[in-house]
């Protein structure tokens, strides 16, 4: 299938084509492979005809030739061994399934322990973070990955600092992100970070992803987060929260709504949930707040009042704190196409 010039505003001027490798090996997950790739494959189409482009993939695994991946369909791949001259730029590492037993080939995790440190960057996608921890390129580092693998991959390997929530992060030239479909975002990411926000945006709208998402994005909801986490407990409780964000939240009023005294609520649902009252609460708000954000024109100070931050300050704090970035770029960079028009 041929991919169509994902056009912008403006020509683009690159001064350098960057190799990008992707690594192959049986079992590696199609999507985990196929979704930066496509996205890398598409950014290279952004500049003018006859120009310098910004990108040259290459599929790549220990012997080349046919590679079956989880699905079933093969890839062809090109053998390792040309690229050990190569100015690689971006190394891509995919995952394998299940989440609970991610393959790591050992002369595939000797590879990149040798070669990983002289590429610019090194990107894992959902269980790839198995073969970098293996490889040692992440100790005393974070690292995200699919939130059913996170527990393994902590148990594994203790010197990693294991996100199971976030989309994707980045610690120095270690970039990490969460299942499956959440390495386009990551490629994303690294199209912004070497093209700017205009040509991440085409690559997007070319891909039909309507929604960029950042990477501070949780893996799933807040109150879905904390149900699976201790089995249905305090599901009530987390729907009546849910309803009443503008209200008091406080640890008092949630104990008497479940008829407890708040020494022993706060206790109890503690060790259910794995956090406390105030961190889900945090989160519930932090939510509902990035969804009026990015799909209402609600002014941030009624979004502030109805999300329970109390003032735009508040507001503005929370996102930098867990986001990185203010309410504002949030909404500029990840709106909705069509939102909720504000009326009083």
């Amino acid at each position: 299938m041929s991919v169509r010039r994902a056009r912008l505003v403006r020509p683009v001027t690159f001064v350098e084509t960057r190799l990008v490798v992707l690594l192959a090996f049986d079992g590696v997950s199609l999507l985990d492979l196929a979704g930066p790739l496509e996205a890398f494959t598409v950014a290279a189409t952004l500049c003018a005809p006859g120009a310098t482009a910004p990108y040259r993939t290459v599929v790549a695994s220990m012997a080349g030739g046919h590679v079956r991946t989880t699905t079933g369909l093969g890839v062809a791949a090109e053998p390792l061994a040309t690229l050990d001259d190569a100015a690689i730029d971006t190394l891509i590492v995919p995952g394998s399934g299940p989440p609970e037993d991610p393959a790591t080939p050992p002369d595939l995790v000797a590879w990149l322990a040798r070669r990983a440190p002289r590429a610019r960057r090194t990107c894992a996608v959902c269980t790839g973070a198995f073969l970098l921890a293996a490889a040692g390129l992440l100790d005393g580092r974070r690292a995200a990955t699919h939130w059913r693998s996170a527990p393994l991959l902590a148990e594994r390997h203790p010197d990693v600092r294991v996100d199971a929530d976030s989309i994707y992060l980045r610690d120095g030239p270690i970039w990490s992100s969460a299942g499956i479909s959440a390495g386009i975002d990551l490629a994303l990411a690294l199209v912004e970070e070497d093209l700017g926000h205009r040509a991440a945006m085409a690559v997007a709208r070319q891909l039909v992803v309507f929604l960029k998402r950042p990477g501070g994005q949780s893996q799933f909801s807040a109150p879905l987060a904390a149900q699976a986490a201790e089995g249905g407990s305090f599901a009530d409780l987390h729907a009546w929260m849910a309803d009443r964000l503008a209200g008091d939240l406080r640890v008092e009023r949630l104990a008497a709504q479940v008829g407890m005294s708040p020494r022993t609520f706060a206790r109890a649902y503690t060790a259910a949930v794995g956090q406390t009252p105030a961190k889900t609460v945090a989160a519930m708000r932090l939510e509902a707040a990035c969804q009026a954000v990015a799909g209402t024109d609600l002014p941030l100070k009624r979004i502030a009042d109805r999300c329970g931050f109390g003032d735009e300050q508040n507001l503005r704090r929370a996102f930098q704190r867990r986001l990185g970035v203010g309410p504002l770029e949030y909404r500029e960079r990840f709106a909705r196409s069509a939102r909720a028009p504000y009326r009083e």
